[in-house]
């Protein structure tokens, strides 16, 4: 059909605001999209319809429109609803891409004129199954009538009776009609994908798991306008989804193939808006990052932290804990082929960090990751941990755990990483200021390499396995040997200010005296049951025990270190 056509119809409320001279240009589909770039999601041909969110000031219509006639749209189709009145910028932009733009009038819905479009294309190309995807492409853009990748999944449901949901590179459900996958399920299913994926075969791949067979697809764009495709498998195969469906599509008509591959298209929509989203938050990270590496005063590094609190834990009152998180992935380049590591290891850290109980985007929502050369560095905040003068405060340590990390998502990133690629992450202590920052990342840096001595392509190691042998190490910096001293001392320093307990002292004197009660106590000129509850509230404090030979020697070396 013809943009003249449309314009002729009265029902669609379209009204000319330029480019008379273009209406002979044939419409082949219809999009609607307010983000700033949409290229990647055309392919040439389309109606756009934009309710015009993505513009801010004046100077945004001219390269929106840019875009546009980059990518051969046929039309512009603008909404009233928003401003009132489509702005003379976009008018003026069109005409000099010499790009038909029209207004559609508030009374006419979106909706309106994309069942129309479809209508007159669709044709028997695909029968109505395409004519659901196309009918509910509007479902998937960013205004306020976008569903989510649910609706579309929906749909599958209700019109094609399938089955589908939406999976992380490790397995975790982000959407799905109906009853969710196990988590078994999900990462044996996200393993296959990986692994057919890196051998080259061409989706969608026949997978088995749970007793029923599955059909994945994967979930990328590749129209026209999308973003070139990628040198290397390598650089994408941890960070794409996929779409898997309870069903053999080995024997589907190429028209059915077709339409999943639409829904293919319109859940990366979807995938763009998350990745958007997340830009704030790697924004922090690398801002607090470089503060950190180039030494900035505690107080600069504090600001930051204080903007970056309210925006990864909102409604927290006070200021968390910090752990910082460093992960690396390395390619061997047997290949040929340079692989700019880092932002893999960016986008594999903030989905290993997701907990992989949760579904959806708000999971996410509290990670921010940055990245420097070929490492992923997270800063993951902590609520404040209790008072240890409290009496229900506990002993043990609150935070990530380098060997929880990695439990769901090892078996899946190992297909994915194949022969030729390892994940090394390493896991800081918890921090409460800035002063500890700069010293937390060396730990997580020292820790995963700790982890890289290990043999395995998946491997972890925290602040817990930096305990004392690792110290003896020559070329251990400054900054963990501080980290180490610090997390041990610390607690008893500060509680000897507050309440002159005398603890450091009582520490040194037990060491000492090998442990022995009665010649510590006589040293001290203590009651041995005093000296009994000094210890005990030096373990309390810590969470160490002394009658263990490692927990000794960890206070005996942060003792002649301090």
């Amino acid at each position: 059909m013809r943009l003249r056509g449309l314009l002729e119809t009265d029902a669609l409320g379209l009204r000319l605001l330029g480019g008379e001279d273009e209406l002979e240009r044939g419409v082949r589909g219809v999009m609607t999209t307010d983000l700033r770039d949409p290229s990647r999601y055309l392919s040439g041909g389309e109606l756009v319809l934009t309710g015009l969110a993505w513009r801010h000031t004046a100077e945004d219509s001219e390269p929106f429109v840019r875009i546009l006639a980059g990518a051969g749209v046929a039309g512009l189709a603008a909404g009233e609803a928003e401003l009132g009145d489509v702005p003379d910028d976009l008018v003026e932009a069109c005409s000099r891409h010499r790009l038909p733009l029209f207004a559609v009038n508030e009374s006419v819905a979106f909706a309106t004129i994309t069942e129309y479009v479809v209508r007159q294309v669709s044709g028997e190309r695909a029968g109505d199954l395409a004519a659901v995807v196309d009918r509910h492409r509007r479902l998937m853009t960013s205004g306020p009538a976008g569903g989510g990748p649910e609706v579309v999944l929906d749909l599958l449901g209700s019109d094609l009776d399938l089955r589908a949901w939406v999976l992380s590179p490790t397995g975790r459900q982000i959407a799905g009609a109906g009853e969710p996958l196990t988590a078994a399920v999900g990462a044996a299913l996200a393993g296959e994908h990986l692994a057919a994926t890196r051998t080259g075969r061409r989706g969608p791949h026949r997978a088995t798991a749970g007793g029923a067979t599955y059909s994945l697809f994967p979930i990328r764009n590749t129209g026209r306008g999308a973003a070139p495709a990628s040198r290397d498998v390598r650089e994408t195969v941890l960070s794409d989804w996929l779409l898997a469906v309870e069903a053999d599509a080995g024997d589907w008509p190429a028209a059915r193939l077709d339409l999943l591959q639409g829904v293919t298209q319109l859940i990366a929509v979807e995938r763009d808006r998350r990745e958007a989203a997340r830009t704030v938050r790697r924004r922090l990270a690398q801002e607090v990052l470089e503060l950190v590496q180039a030494g900035a005063a505690p107080a600069e590094i504090a600001a930051r932290l204080r903007v970056a609190a309210p925006v990864l834990l909102p409604g927290l009152g006070t200021a968390p804990h910090w752990q910082v998180v460093v992960a690396r992935v390395d390619w061997s380049q047997e290949g040929g082929t340079d692989i700019e590591a880092g932002p893999v290891a960016q986008a594999l850290l903030e989905e290993i960090l997701v907990d992989p109980a949760a579904a959806g985007a708000e999971s996410a929502d509290r990670i921010a990751v940055a990245h420097t050369g070929d490492e992923a560095i997270a800063l993951m905040p902590l609520p404040a941990l209790p008072d240890p003068d409290a009496p229900e405060a506990q002993s043990t340590e609150e935070g990530l755990h380098a060997d929880e990390l990695l439990k769901t998502v090892r078996d899946p990133l190992s297909a994915g990483l194949a022969d030729d690629g390892r994940l090394t992450l390493g896991v800081s202590a918890a921090v409460s200021s800035a002063e500890g920052l700069r010293g937390a990342l060396e730990e997580a840096r020292h820790a995963r390499r700790v982890a890289a001595a290990r043999p395995g392509r998946v491997c972890a190691a925290g602040h817990h396995e930096l305990a004392s042998h690792v110290l003896l190490l020559p070329f251990v910096p400054d900054d963990v040997r501080r980290a180490f001293t610090a997390r041990l001392l610390d607690p008893l320093r500060d509680y000897d200010r507050r309440h002159r307990a005398e603890l450091i002292p009582t520490l040194e004197a037990f060491l000492d005296c090998d442990g022995s009660w009665t010649r510590c106590a006589a040293r001290l000129h203590l009651h041995v049951n005093t000296l009994r509850y000094r210890v005990g509230r030096i373990e309390q404090l810590t969470s160490r025990d002394l009658s263990r030979l490692e927990d000794k020697l960890d206070f005996f070396l942060a003792l002649r270190m301090s």
